[in-house]
Parts: structure tokens; sequence; C-alpha cells
């Protein structure tokens, strides 16, 4: 595009450079990520101006800034608009429609309380088979994240995954209203964020607006009794996955150990089939079929769909990570994040896999963003560590607290439960104790910083 396109299409007017001057590289609001030829966004954050680094994204390749206010003495040519992040969509909505209207892309969608990068990376995998698939860098999911995403995306793109994560009411909305999915679909709606939103009626609400803004198919968790009940546009289709009878892609049973997840599948063309993932979890295995369920419905082979799952090591980077230490006992490391749902999916894995003859040890720190539930919640998962008979707990962190204080409210139990203050702490204490053949779960949300405890439990950092 020109920078005269580029202007037109975000809003904003050239302070600096050629109208007929042309860009064509990647969009970022991190001047260290910009490539040759690429379009800096200089974003104004709770903490960083990134109108500071007009210089840095210059000398880094830049050949377009994307500023609300301008610096000519910095030799790069800058669009003035009066809202960055409100310009990157509006960028992105250009090239996207751009690319539909000569093109035959689509765009699949993604949201729920949890497993959205797990989905979003096995949707990656398959498609990828299939042909050119843009998808998300981690967890790009919100008002930067996703429009960065879109303008990965060009004329040879065939599959468009988008994440959309949840930050009240309308912000699903205003993502999906522009993107429009072609296939869109909800994996859960749980108690993460509940704090922020208010209840999971709201939660339900927001992760409804993707479904509303789904243009030609949706795919509901089946188990789900509030994902079931959405309904989106007329003339919309609607199919399920699940364990639930009626799922298109129904789940018949699960096998879980170390070597990974056993699915056995029915799908409307064939019953029986056997998927053996690597990645460890009965809620991997709903993951799974949802990928599988929004490939069926974009006519993907069956059998293309299966060995780009079974090749995938890890759903995702501290994500139920299976690592092993040198000493003989396994780490499953999944402290990126942690809600209430994924806690108790996590700690029922781990019991299971400990009914195979291994001492199950859980490493739990604090669940953020659940509001007045926070401290009942906390305790729950006290209480469930108990009922699972896991043998041995360790708490960490001042604000987990009530899960090691209610596990050891628990007389009938014969574990034990220790508490320690910091990561740092606990990893000298819980190193000394671990032994061979211990399997080692490790969770907790991503501010607590136990995923990097995990990598040094499992002898990796």
């Amino acid at each position: 595009m020109t920078l005269a396109e580029v202007a037109s299409a975000v809003g904003g007017e050239i302070i600096y450079g050629s109208d007929e001057a042309k860009v064509s590289g990647l969009s970022t609001t991190d001047s260290r990520e910009i490539l040759q030829g690429g379009i800096f966004f200089a974003k104004i954050g709770k903490e960083e101006d990134g109108h500071k680094y007009l210089a840095a994204a210059c000398a880094k390749g830049a050949a377009l800034a994307i500023v609300s206010s301008g610096n000519t003495a910095v030799d790069l040519p800058q669009i003035l608009v009066k809202d960055s992040v409100v310009a990157l969509s509006m960028l992105a909505k250009h090239v996207l429609d751009t690319i539909r209207a000569a093109g035959e892309i689509k765009v699949i969608g993604i949201t729920g309380s949890n497993g959205k990068t797990s989905t979003k990376n096995m949707l990656r995998d398959i498609l990828s088979q299939v042909g050119p698939t843009v998808a998300p860098q981690g967890s790009y999911n919100n008002l930067v994240g996703l429009p960065t995403t879109v303008l990965k995306a060009d004329y040879s793109t065939k599959f468009l995954v988008l994440e959309y994560g949840a930050a009240g009411r309308g912000s699903i909305s205003a993502l999906a209203a522009w993107t429009k999915p072609d296939v869109s679909t909800v994996l859960k709606v749980g108690l993460a964020h509940a704090g922020v939103f208010g209840g999971i009626e709201e939660t339900a609400a927001i992760k409804a607006e993707l479904v509303e803004h789904t243009t030609e198919h949706v795919v509901l968790n089946f188990d789900d009794p509030i994902v079931s009940d959405f309904r989106p546009a007329p003339g919309v289709a609607v199919s399920g996955f699940g364990f639930d009878s009626q799922a298109s892609t129904r789940i018949m049973a699960t096998e879980i150990s170390l070597a990974g997840t056993e699915i056995t599948l029915n799908t409307t063309s064939a019953s029986g089939l056997i998927l053996t993932l690597k990645i460890i979890g009965e809620h991997q295995a709903l993951n799974a079929a949802a990928a599988l369920q929004i490939c069926s419905v974009l006519g993907i082979d069956t059998r293309i769909c299966f060995e780009a799952l079974e090749k995938m090591e890890f759903a995702e980077r501290w994500r139920m990570q299976l690592l092993e230490n040198p000493t003989g006992y396994s780490v499953i490391n999944d402290a990126y994040n942690a809600s209430p749902d994924s806690m108790r999916a996590a700690l029922q894995t781990l019991a299971v896999i400990g009914r195979s003859g291994h001492r199950t040890v859980a490493v739990l720190g604090y669940m953020a963003e659940l509001g007045e539930i926070s401290d009942q919640e906390h305790q729950s998962i006290g209480l469930l560590v108990v009922r699972y008979n896991i043998d041995k707990l360790f708490v960490v962190g001042q604000d987990a607290k009530l899960i090691h204080m209610s596990a050891t409210a628990e007389g009938s139990w014969d574990g034990e439960s220790e508490f320690y203050g910091s990561a740092e702490e606990a990893f000298e204490e819980i190193g000394g104790k671990l032994r061979m053949g211990d399997v080692v779960l490790v969770k907790a949300s991503n501010a607590s910083g136990l995923r990097f405890l995990g990598d040094k439990l499992a002898g990796v950092a």
C-alpha cells in the first residue's frame, strides 16, 4: 500500500513522507519486533509511551510509523491519528476486506474461558497442512494482538485463525464485528476473570458476542450447558463437540497417562476412531475435538487432522507441558494461566496418572481475577487436592495460602501440605523432596511466576 492508502484506511494525515511511498512489511507495537519495511504503531500504554521508540524503530528498518503525536526529527515516514490502537484495527479491517474480496480466505474464530490457545495451536498445525495459514503468536487475542495477527495475512492466505480474549462487555464484539468469522467456536464459559466481569452470566454474554458475528457455522461445546444454548444469527449453522450424545464430534472415552491422551471418537462419518495425543489431559481431548469439528465443517480429511495432532509435542509452552527431570521424576508445567475450571482439570489429570503407581505432587499458586469468589475458590481447590488423594501438596505465595489452609484442615487426609511465601524459597525446599517416579503438577496464574519454578524443578532453566 502507498502511504496515502494507509492514511485513508486509518483516517490519518501524513505528516512526514511521500504520498506515493509504499509499505508492505509486518505491523507491531513493539519496536524490538520491527523487521525491515515494517510499520510501527506508537502505542501509549499504562507504563510506556511508544513514541519514545520512534528512533529505535527507524534503526530497525521500519518504513512507517503510525503516531498520535509526530516527531519529524526522526527520519521516518509518519501518519498522525487520534488513537494508534484504533488505527491498528482500522488498517487490519481494510487489509482483511481487501483479501476477502480477492480470494477465498476462511476466518476461524475461537473464544472461551479456557483452551483458546491450545485449540488455536491444534488448528494451526492441521490447517497449515492444507494451505497457507496465519494464527496468533502466543495469546495475541486483544485489541492489539488480534489486528496484528490479521495484518500477517496476504493474498495467499487460505486460513486465518483468530483468538478472541474477553475484556468486558463489547470487547469481543468490537473485534468480531469487523473480522466476521466464517466459522467460530466457543470452548467453555467458566470462572476465569469472573471477578473482573462480575459473574459467570456476564462472562457468558461476552463470549456469546463471537457467535453473534459469525457468518457461516458455529461450533459449540455441547458439554457446557451455557455454551450449548448459544444461538447464532438466522441462517448460520450450529454443530457441537464433546461427550454429549448430540455432538457431531463425540468423545466416547479417554485414557490418560504420561505418554499422552488416547481418545476414542465418533464423527458423523465414522465410529470408534482412535486419536493418540502426546498432549496430556481430558480437557485437551475436548480442545482436540473442537479443532476436529471445525476442520470437519471446513471439509478437511480426518486423516490429515489426526496426523497433525498426533505429531504435536505439547499444546503450548507452559500449558500441560511434560518435562522430564534427569534424576527421574516428571513435571507437568501448566502455570501459564489458572482458573478454578482449569485447576480442577489439571488436578484430575494428575490424580488419574497417579493410579498407574506414581506418587503425585501438586505445586499450586494463586488464581487471579476471581474477585469476591476468590477465597471460596481457593478453599475449594484445597479440598479437591484432598479428595483426589494427591500425595503431596506445596502451596506457593501469600495469595494462595487458603489452598494450604483448606487442605490441612481436612483431618482425614494422609497427605501433607507445605506452604512457602515465594517461588525462590519453594524451589530450595521442594527440589530436595522429590523422588524418582514422582509426577509433579505446577499450576497457577501467570502473574505468580510459577511457570519458571516449574522449569527449574524440571532442570530446564
